[in-house]
């Protein structure tokens, strides 16, 4: 018995769930995102096996309706609903802790809420920030899905178990009307995919330069004051590791000397911080390159966030870095879709059996 099954992504963004979904075996016919940047990147490299490409739908989640979106899975015998809700408003980095719901993408994981209330897909799958689990709104999103007699179950991963090449931490929900449902286990437990592994074959660059060939594979500049505090900086360290006359000011008081986590390199032989938006900026976090005097190029973001080397974000030759740091930093990567959807896939294969004795 071989099940049509079909998918739907909301908060798709430039296609990390997406990709690694289709990777994986899943059919995702269409995904929602208000980021209208996204759009050329999502569709472009997101083709189902049938040959088709998934449809982008530029809309807030909030606004698109459940009627439009169940269209799309017309003729599905599995629907699938997947989303990352935008997850600043439950990030530890939010700096107004007390007022998290005030923020104005608080609300959008009840839209997402909302949606699956009406079209009832067979699997949900959530993804977002562990700190989510500390929050109000994670208890109505689970509380709902059990109503709705769903069969849930939601873990806290360091992404690097799973083969991802960066310290990710993330929680991650699966939820399913046709059983109980768990995840795979750790692919990558003892053994980790490092920054070496996945960028050290790139051809090295100067600060400020694009390769001639790979247009993503292109650094920001770097100011004569942050060019000699690289070359002081070691791998796995931080500005510490400078002589005196460099430090900003802000950092030669004592209340300054908590700040580790910014103007450091990475280390090849282990997994990369969490990316953030801002990986290409040397001063942001710790996003120097291992060895040569820069920070991360786009490709390398990209790389680490799992997106295949053939991946496609632009199509012109000039483009907004910023832009596509952008979608690339707030991307699910796309290892992490993959084993998503490789779980999901296992408990329909453990339902199909079941039906078949």
């Amino acid at each position: 018995m071989i099940f049509m099954i079909k998918a739907i992504d909301l908060f798709c963004g430039v296609g990390g769930i997406t990709h690694g979904f289709i990777k994986a075996g899943i059919d995702v016919v269409a995904g929602v995102d208000i980021d209208k940047t996204c759009k050329f990147a999502y569709e472009y490299n997101n083709i189902n096996s049938d040959g088709t490409h998934a449809v982008f739908l530029t809309s807030s989640v909030s606004e698109v309706s459940s009627e439009e979106l169940d269209e799309y899975l017309v003729g599905a015998e599995i629907k699938i609903i997947a989303g990352c809700a935008p997850c600043q408003p439950f990030s530890r980095h939010q700096k107004d802790k007390n007022n998290r719901s005030d923020h104005e993408k608080w609300g959008l994981l009840y839209d997402f809420l909302h949606h699956i209330n009406n079209i009832k897909p067979d699997v949900v799958s959530m993804e977002n920030v562990p700190a989510l689990i500390e929050e109000k709104v994670f208890y109505d999103f689970v509380e709902t899905l059990e109503n709705l007699n769903y069969k849930i179950s939601f873990i806290i991963t360091n992404s690097e178990e799973y083969g991802v090449p960066q310290r990710r931490r993330r929680l991650l929900l699966l939820a399913s009307k046709l059983g109980e449902i768990n995840f795979i286990k750790p692919t990558h437990a003892d053994n980790s995919v490092t920054v070496r592994d996945i960028i050290g074959n790139l051809p090295s660059l100067v600060a400020g330069e694009q390769h001639e060939k790979d247009f993503l594979h292109r650094c920001a500049n770097l100011s004569e004051l942050n060019l000699k505090r690289i070359k002081q900086s070691v791998p796995g360290g931080s500005w510490k590791d400078w002589d005196v006359e460099l430090l900003p000011e802000c950092y030669k008081r004592i209340t300054g000397s908590t700040y580790t986590s910014v103007y450091g390199r990475m280390e090849w032989d282990k997994v990369s911080p969490t990316l953030t938006t801002q990986f290409g900026m040397y001063g942001t976090g710790r996003f120097g390159h291992p060895v040569q005097n820069r920070a991360l190029s786009i490709r390398e973001g990209a790389l680490i966030q799992t997106f295949p080397l053939d991946y496609k974000f632009i199509n012109e030759r000039k483009y907004s870095k910023t832009a596509v740091s952008r979608q690339i930093g707030n991307a699910v990567p796309v290892r992490l879709g993959e084993i998503i959807a490789r779980s999901i896939l296992e408990h329909i294969k453990g339902i199909k059996e079941n039906n078949n004795e």
